[in-house]
């Protein structure tokens, strides 16, 4: 702390003159500017006006953007959701019943029952249990056989 210069003096602002002055644009401002000394510097600015017609590459991106749109994930097909539907008729359960023994909310089951629900493998595996039907592979609705016992 010895080294503390006290008669230091700490400047916040800048005076208006050692602000950095505006872009000049015409010729004539850039040789006043050069009469008086200041540092003058003259960029090419590349790209400008971009947007603007001219070579059509804005045009050419845009269409390539929209061919490359997301495509929507696939629905569960109408079969799963018969299934489940004559399943849950046959044990005599309400769609809220099924959706509270899985531990779902009821309009999750009745997007399934409609077809409108994106697969969840974890859920049909669930609803495969709860209901005793096989809700995946190829015999969708068959009896859901445990592991055979010996």
């Amino acid at each position: 702390m010895a080294d503390a210069d006290w008669d230091s003096v700490t400047v916040i602002g800048q005076k208006a003159s050692a602000r950095s002055a505006a872009a000049a644009r015409s010729n004539s401002a850039i040789n006043a500017a050069r009469r008086t000394g200041t540092v003058v510097s003259t960029d090419k600015k590349f790209g400008a006006g971009g947007n603007r017609g001219g070579s059509g590459e804005g045009q050419r991106l845009a269409k390539v953007d929209r061919e490359n749109d997301v495509v929507a994930p696939p629905k569960i097909d109408m079969s799963v959701g018969k299934a489940i539907s004559k399943a849950r008729l046959e044990k005599t359960m309400s769609q809220k019943d099924l959706a509270v023994k899985v531990n779902e909310k009821t309009n999750v089951i009745n997007d399934y029952e409609m077809g409108r629900a994106v697969p969840n493998q974890q859920l049909l595996g669930k609803l495969e249990r709860a209901l005793g039907v096989k809700l995946r592979g190829k015999d969708v609705g068959a009896p859901l056989g445990g592991p055979k016992k010996k």
